[in-house]
């Protein structure tokens, strides 16, 4: 249950993430309450699922898959530029949630 929080979490940190550009400097209300209320439940689901799974492992699943998948949606639907290099930071960080999240269960 606790990973399915996580997944959870990090669609939610990736919506919010998302909108913040739509937010115009948190300017725009309805924007602005939707990534805020995001990232809100965001903070209420890591503190819960830190109950259950090492906190260094939760924080490395949830920011490395986020910057990923940020990345990817940058690239799709904002005309955000991907380079090798770019591709290689974000193989890199997911390479290393695999192994917190594999060394972690131990």
């Amino acid at each position: 249950m606790a990973y399915i929080m996580l997944i959870a979490a990090i669609g939610l940190e990736v919506l919010g993430t998302s909108l913040l550009p739509s937010t115009q400097g948190f300017t725009r209300p309805l924007p602005s309450v939707l990534c805020l209320g995001a990232y809100a439940v965001v903070f209420v689901l890591l503190g819960r699922i830190v109950e259950h799974l090492p906190v260094g492992v939760v924080y490395a699943t949830w920011s490395g898959l986020g910057i990923a998948a940020i990345m990817l949606i940058g690239a799709t639907f904002l005309g955000e530029p991907l380079s090798p290099a770019k591709i290689a930071g974000a193989a890199m960080i997911i390479g290393g949630v695999v192994v917190l999240n594999v060394a972690g269960v131990h």
